[in-house]
């Protein structure tokens, strides 16, 4: 076996492993579409996880940037985001029914300035902005009339999503990656003479 075929074959496994991640991600998405209480809990706790260990490293750094101007500055940020992740750990409904409620007031905003965007510009693209405006103010007002209930599946939903897509997307890329190394690896063994078959020039071929 020589060195690019190895090569080849690390490459190609690699590009599995992203397949075989994002075909996990994509049933996890699927799953979440169909569970999306469960999605929504799952979010918040993952993101006062996250909280948690971002508060934990700041920490960390600011007490290595101690007698610097910026120790205190670190020090407040690192406790705010300690304080942020103890508080959606232990009250992860809360915090859903907060984030819902910011998300839909940013579909309204922007649903209402792109639609008035649209009416001052007049551009090209006027349909497809007030289309897109259109749809946020609606999904804006969808959300905020269902509210509470709604912070019960509008986040889990918009989670499942992205695990979703980010899954296809890392099949995409996986598949992708093996059919490349796979063509590249065919024409590099097409290409490379036989061991046993000697290399002949064309002085070789004269004498």
């Amino acid at each position: 076996m020589n060195e690019s075929t190895a090569e080849g074959r690390k490459l190609s496994r690699s590009f599995g492993w992203l397949a075989l991640l994002g075909t996990l991600l994509v049933v996890a998405g699927v799953i979440g579409l169909v569970y999306t209480g469960v999605a929504t809990l799952t979010s918040m706790l993952l993101f006062g996880w996250l909280l948690l260990v971002g508060g934990l490293v700041g920490l960390l750094h600011a007490i290595e940037s101690r007698g610097t101007n910026y120790f205190w500055l670190g020090v407040v940020v690192a406790a705010l985001n300690l304080a942020a992740g103890v508080v959606v750990i232990k009250h992860p409904e809360g915090t859903a029914e907060a984030l819902t409620m910011f998300a839909a007031l940013l579909f309204l905003t922007g649903g209402v300035f792109r639609l008035a965007g649209s009416v001052v510009v007049r551009g090209p693209q006027m349909g497809w902005t007030l289309l897109q405006g259109a749809f946020g103010l609606l999904l804006g007002l969808l959300v905020l009339f269902d509210w509470p209930h709604s912070s019960l599946y509008v986040l889990g939903c918009f989670f499942s999503l992205a695990l979703l897509f980010d899954g296809l997307g890392l099949i995409a890329i996986g598949v992708g990656g093996r059919r490349i190394v796979s063509m590249v690896s065919e024409r590099l063994d097409e290409a490379t003479p036989p061991p046993d078959e000697p290399i002949t020039s064309p002085e070789d071929e004269r004498k």
